[in-house]
């Protein structure tokens, strides 16, 4: 990461390892994140996964980088892959990771939008 400004909301992120917060009854987020060596796959030096799962434990919403996925579908993103993506539901994308701070935020986002959906949420 050299070259580039400190990320300030790292701390804030890494404190938050192991912390599993309950939203209802039925709803609940869990957070690892751990600060690994800085590779081409992890940029960041984080090994990162923030999820939401129902009363049955499945995952709703995870923001990771545990494994490669493409950029693009078919051949042609064979060579694209990242290693931060997002999964919603049974759908997953690649992520663009700016900070600590940007993934919080639209972790929530993504989390209050199914919840909403979902109608947990008004």
């Amino acid at each position: 990461m050299s070259g580039q400004k400190p990320d300030s909301s790292l701390n804030t992120l890494v404190e938050l390892h192991g912390q599993r917060l309950f939203i209802d009854d039925e709803h609940w987020v869990k957070f690892i994140v751990v600060r690994v060596e800085v590779t081409p796959e992890r940029p960041h030096g984080l090994s990162y996964s923030l999820t939401l799962h129902d009363g049955s434990g499945e995952r709703l919403v995870g923001f990771d980088n545990a494994h490669a996925v493409s950029d693009v579908k078919g051949p042609s993103g064979k060579g694209k892959r990242k290693f931060d993506h997002k999964h919603r539901l049974r759908t997953i994308r690649p992520y663009d990771y700016r900070d600590a701070a940007t993934l919080l935020q639209d972790f929530w986002a993504e989390v209050d939008a199914v919840l909403r959906e979902k109608g947990v949420l008004k």
